[in-house]
């Protein structure tokens, strides 16, 4: 069982000690909490980063929309209701959305030709720069972070969160 962090009333963390319990907390429970810590530092890293993404490829873009970018240079050429349920918003919230990202010029639609009322969104060319710009960047800053680390640990991690993503996913 290997130490965590604990966070103290202002959020700082020290060092959990190992074995040492809270009152109730069975040894299952330490490694959930611990689990749950790390993933809240995680996402709120995470959440600021997306910010970050999205100022990065244009100061206007919300950090939402720039999942959106990523889903569509991931999946190609997609509906607005899919891309809704998959970035689990509303319609009307998604059209706000793509109306600013087609203002900005990032993203296109044309007629879906399985559907003569739906349309495709798709990645511009300027879309697709812009955004590659910035995940090569944020690859590189991977790759600096985490240089100490061996390739296979990389790997690891990549598979552990891809199977938490797959668990997860299930969930809604």
């Amino acid at each position: 069982m290997g130490a965590g962090v604990r966070r103290d009333g202002n959020g700082e963390g020290r060092p959990a000690e190992v074995g040492v319990r809270d009152s109730g907390e069975s040894a299952t429970d330490e490694e959930f909490l611990a689990l749950e810590r790390e993933l809240t530092v995680f996402l709120r890293r995470a959440r600021a980063s997306s910010g970050e993404m999205a100022r990065d490829v244009h100061p206007d873009l919300e950090p939402a929309a720039y999942g959106l970018l990523v889903c569509l240079e991931e999946g190609g050429r997609q509906r607005a209701t899919d891309l809704a349920g998959y970035i689990g918003v509303g319609k009307a919230t998604m059209s706000r959305q793509l109306r600013a990202l087609e203002t900005l010029g990032f993203v296109a639609r044309e007629p879906d030709p399985a559907d003569g009322r739906a349309w495709l969104i798709h990645l511009t060319d300027e879309g697709s720069d812009r955004l590659r710009t910035v995940r090569d960047a944020r690859r590189a800053r991977y790759v600096r972070k985490l240089a100490a680390w061996n390739r296979t640990e990389v790997a690891e991690l990549a598979r552990l969160l891809h199977q938490l993503n797959e668990v997860a996913g299930a969930e809604y």
